[in-house]
């Protein structure tokens, strides 16, 4: 009883604390606060419905069986536009806030909104190393569901809560991409309800335009009902090997060399500095040494990215052995290092121990409870971007990021980039290998200026032939946007299935330049 009544206490000199500050001056400035006593546990209880809904479709095998049923009330909906006229643009009726893009989409208050109820997985096909999904199955979802079977995803893109839908409309890339390209270059097959109720199946042999158009497309062709992914089969960890590197020369030709080399099963690199990295190298397998494993996803663990940094303070190499899962959601518990501005002290061992499990919170929730004041802070003093960039102009790129922004750590993840038709190929007729660079973090340049110092780097990334992922904050005009995206497809599809009265077109539902 005591202890309860000391519980209560704390709560009600919270809230007098909250209520003196003002609770918009205490999300502004002691975030942490919110977070650790209201969105943490609101997380866990919204991991908690998920699994037990997951496990209660596993039990009845109800999703295969209910699937055609949800998409033919997507097709009814559809239809129903059609007969009011066809007066609105339409979009998926899934709240903003439930994605994990920072971008908040405002053109859901004015379109017509879709109902897509659609997160379950349909189908493991064991003989044809595929399994077929809905668009709303997340990551964490997906490889909990299939490593217990032997299988996982070629590539598996970090954070849990990454859905499918997302990393096709949008686009996902992991580790492993260097040898099987982007999220999009696993998938064998989709099915979509069109601007007119019917519903398609697309492949490369099979309305194969659409099929290569879809993504990048940001729904703005049709709305996905189900996925068909490649699979294959699972091991029990990975091997991963650290390597220091100085210098930014050298740090650029090392991870050139590692990244082609397809017996690296996995190629990342962390950058601590200009000329300060960490390259790490893993491959997959069934054996380990026991006084080597490092199960980097338990709660009470160091976050991934200090832990590399380890290796970069003490100039030496190191070989771990990581459990696969733990792996692929290696980011995860610290959303990359974004969270280290939210809970600054997070990373303490005294924090891990008694509140890591609860870590980290959702990005839905931080989304939905930021506030217009954090929202505008965030806006003008904080980037979350992915440039994809030729990998002979990686070392030409990094300079341009710390000139123009100086944000660290850096992602680097190498991808190879096949010439496919579509939004997105490399300009000649031969696949290309090309690198991801993150930056996501408060900006330490000092002539940084959100929609300039952007410009600047959007310019910079068109110029060599580079991409800018779509869920980020883009600034280009239109012009300069489909000279960074090949449209002609998708214009050509666009046209052909009537969707410019059903669909805005995708610069006008992700660029600033047209939302404002």
């Amino acid at each position: 009883m005591s202890a309860l009544w000391s519980v209560g206490a704390g709560l009600l000199l919270l809230l007098l604390w909250v209520r003196h500050r003002g609770l918009e001056a205490v999300l502004v400035h002691h975030r942490w606060v919110f977070v650790c006593f209201f969105l943490l546990p609101l997380s866990i209880l919204f991991d908690i419905y998920y699994q037990l809904r997951a496990w209660a479709v596993w039990r009845l095998h109800s999703a295969p069986r209910q699937h055609a049923q949800r998409v033919r009330h997507i097709q009814e909906q559809v239809r129903e536009w059609k007969k009011e006229g066809s007066r609105r643009y339409m979009c998926t009726g899934r709240p903003g806030w439930l994605t994990v893009s920072l971008r908040v989409g405002k053109y859901k208050k004015t379109h017509k909104n879709i109902m897509i109820n659609l997160m379950d997985v349909l189908e493991v096909d064991s003989e044809r190393q595929v399994v077929r999904v809905e668009p709303l199955v997340s990551m964490g979802q997906l490889t909990a569901y299939l490593n217990p079977m032997g299988w996982t995803l070629p590539v598996v893109p970090e954070l849990d809560d990454l859905t499918v839908g997302g990393l096709i409309m949008g686009t996902g890339i992991e580790s492993s991409s260097h040898i099987y390209g982007l999220f999009q270059h696993t998938c064998v097959a989709y099915e979509l309800v069109l601007a007119d109720g019917s519903l398609v199946r697309c492949s490369p042999t099979e309305n194969s335009d659409l099929f290569y158009a879809v993504p990048w497309s940001c729904g703005t062709l049709g709305f996905l009902v189900a996925a068909e992914i490649k699979m294959i089969p699972a091991k029990k960890y990975v091997k991963i090997h650290y390597e220091p590197v100085r210098g930014l020369q050298k740090i650029c030709e090392k991870f050139t060399e590692e990244s082609k080399k397809k017996e690296n099963s996995f190629v990342e690199g962390l950058m601590y500095s200009l000329d300060e990295a960490v390259i790490m190298t893993g491959v997959l397998t069934d054996e380990a040494e026991q006084s080597k494993i490092n199960r980097i996803g338990n709660y009470y663990k160091p976050w991934f990215f200090k832990h590399v940094e380890k290796y970069l303070k003490a100039d030496r190499t190191g070989v771990e052995y990581i459990p696969s899962r733990h792996y692929y959601h290696r980011h995860t518990r610290s959303i990359f290092w974004e969270l280290q501005d939210i809970i600054p002290f997070g990373n303490n061992p005294v924090f891990r121990y008694l509140f890591g499990w609860m870590v980290p919170p959702k990005i839905s929730l931080l989304k939905l409870t930021q506030g217009e004041a954090i929202r505008k802070l965030y806006e003008q003093h904080h980037v979350v971007q992915d440039m994809l960039v030729p990998m002979k102009s990686l070392e030409k790129s990094i300079q341009t990021f710390h000139v123009d922004l100086n944000v660290y750590p850096i992602w680097l993840c190498p991808f190879i980039l096949p010439n496919n038709p579509g939004m997105v190929h490399p300009k000649g007729n031969e696949t290309e290998l090309y690198v991801d660079i993150g930056a996501y973090g408060e900006p330490k340049s000092k002539q940084f200026e959100a929609r300039a110092s952007m410009r600047q780097m959007e310019k910079s990334v068109r110029s060599v032939h580079g991409f800018q992922m779509l869920y980020a904050d883009c600034y280009m005009t239109r012009e300069e946007f489909w000279d960074m995206f090949d449209g002609s497809l998708y214009h050509k599809l666009r046209e052909e299935m009537n969707c410019k009265d059903a669909f805005p077109e995708v610069y006008d539902k992700i660029c600033k330049a047209a939302r404002h």
